[in-house]
């Protein structure tokens, strides 16, 4: 088997307006395409990370909430990798959005943070 790259991760919102303000707005992802869905009232929306296709903003009425603790079985974080922890930390604080103190990865050396979507889905900036 041969995989050339992540084509994308699909996220699943309960807040459409509230989740694509946060990753544009917050995150800076672009939108590359909305399409609303009538008959499942639900919209699909593609982002872009510096024009590259990565995630699929998804909202469907009424969806289930995420189990998070304890961990639940399937996709547990999203990550990004950043140049620099602290002023995107700086950013975060800018924007109102709470994280944890950074963090030392064992086994790297490399600094990392957590912090979550308006659905409590873990987000990881992650130091190059």
């Amino acid at each position: 088997m041969k995989l050339n790259k992540v084509h994308h991760v699909a996220v699943l919102c309960s807040d459409y307006q509230r989740s694509l303000a946060f990753y544009t707005q917050v995150l800076g992802l672009e939108v590359l395409g909305e399409h609303y869905r009538a008959e499942r009232d639900s919209y699909k929306t593609d982002l872009a990370l510096q024009g590259v296709f990565v995630i699929e903003l998804f909202s469907f009425p009424n969806p289930p909430m995420r189990l998070s603790h304890p961990e639940a079985a399937g996709l547990r974080h999203l990550a990004f990798e950043v140049d620099d922890i602290d002023a995107n930390l700086a950013e975060l604080d800018r924007l109102h959005v709470e994280h944890e103190a950074p963090r030392i990865d064992p086994f790297t050396g490399k600094r990392f943070v957590f912090f979550a979507d308006p659905d409590g889905l873990p987000i990881e900036f992650y130091e190059r």
